[in-house]
């Protein structure tokens, strides 16, 4: 079998206003997918989603100038593979599309789950988590996040993520505020849900402490990216400080960009993602952070199919512990597919069908046509 041909479909749709969700001071107006399908001679197609964040025009820009040295090898080989380098992201965003997408096929070829092939022992079935907490405004009743917490609970999911609202220099937000606001929304949930904080970086260092501590106390799951990424031994200070896991990397495609970050334990759960760095990728950071005993929780914040390569990844890790689900995408999440995968009480089934169980609706490019710009609007007050 050979690959004849590898193509990226860019799809959008533009957010409804009830829909359009804010945090810190964007906007966000519009949901993107990327999708990298990769043909072969003996009629098997793979499908694999990129991460939008690379901005899709980009990546279809590297798969085009890719494919020529993919183009005619056999799907199974390591030949056929790409790898991300760390420097450029709409790059690594379509090395990682094509690495998923080259799963999907590895899988259809021998007649297995995608994660069967990463594992003898994956799961039927992952546990998710409802990421969103991005619609509260600290100018117009923040309880809405209580709200929202309120609806998962009454969807099944046992486990939230929720972010630091819009941007508190706007309404003169302090910690002590914004811990009032936690403080009520976990006990609110009773313990009928795990909790877990993304700070998006927007935090100090001392901010993050105080934060951690009191979300320590609470029993929150893990702290997500409360500072500056790059600024490591101000990780390794908070990770250090608190039982609480503090956690990150999403942004991060190579294990090389993780080692430091291992080395010096500024994580207490490392989060790469197979649409930023590919599933082979991820597989080998799951690895590594495993002998450090640094545990895996993959980033996953777009559409479906992003789920589904992160599913496989989960299900396949020697200690999974749960999948992101975006609760704020829209139709255009669960829409690509001719039939979505089944999400009950708060876990992710694996489809029975080989590769990653899934396939695209034969009219996806009609319903969800690609629209240029960015995803969100700068907002002002």
């Amino acid at each position: 079998m050979r690959i004849t041909q590898i193509e990226t479909l860019l799809l959008s749709r533009m957010h409804e206003p009830e829909r359009q969700w804010f945090t810190s001071k964007y906007r966000t107006v519009k949901a993107d997918c990327p999708v990298v399908v990769i043909h072969t001679d003996e009629g098997l197609t793979g499908i694999g989603e990129a991460c939008a964040y690379g901005v899709p025009l980009l990546i279809s820009e590297w798969v085009d100038w890719l494919a020529p040295e993919i183009i005619g090898k056999d799907p199974t080989s390591h030949a056929a593979v790409p790898h991300p380098n760390g420097r450029n992201s709409a790059y690594d965003c379509a090395v990682a599309g094509i690495d998923c997408a080259l799963w999907d096929l590895k899988g259809q070829i021998a007649g297995k789950r995608t994660a069967d092939l990463l594992s003898p022992t994956a799961l039927d079935k992952v546990r998710v988590y409802a990421s969103s907490g991005c619609k509260y405004d600290w100018r117009v009743r923040p309880e809405q996040l209580i709200d929202e917490a309120l609806e998962y609970i009454a969807q099944g999911y046992s486990a939230m993520k929720f972010r630091i609202g819009t941007e508190w220099a706007w309404d003169g937000v302090t910690v002590d505020r914004f811990l009032g606001l936690v403080r009520e929304l976990h006990q609110t949930v009773a313990g009928r849900m795990e909790l877990m904080l993304d700070g998006n970086q927007r935090l100090t260092e001392e901010e993050a402490l105080t934060i951690a501590k009191e979300l320590d106390r609470l029993g929150f799951t893990w702290f997500e990216e409360p500072i500056p990424q790059t600024d490591i031994d101000g990780y390794a200070r908070l990770n250090a400080a608190v039982d609480l896991p503090i956690t990150g990397g999403e942004q991060y495609r190579t294990l090389e960009q993780f080692r430091p970050y291992l080395e010096k334990r500024a994580y207490g759960i490392v989060q790469p993602d197979a649409g930023w760095c590919g599933i082979s990728e991820a597989m080998r950071i799951a690895e590594v952070a495993d002998r450090y005993g640094i545990h895996v929780c993959p980033h996953s914040w777009h559409n479906g199919l992003m789920a589904m390569e992160n599913a496989h990844f989960v299900a396949a890790l020697p200690k999974p512990h749960m999948l992101e689900i975006c609760m704020i995408q829209g139709p255009l999440q669960w829409g690509i597919f001719s039939q979505p995968p089944a999400i009950e009480q708060g876990h992710l089934l694996l489809p029975e069908r080989p590769g990653l169980g899934v396939e695209l609706a034969p009219d996806v490019q009609e319903r969800f046509p690609y629209v240029e710009g960015h995803y969100a609007i700068t907002v002002e007050r």
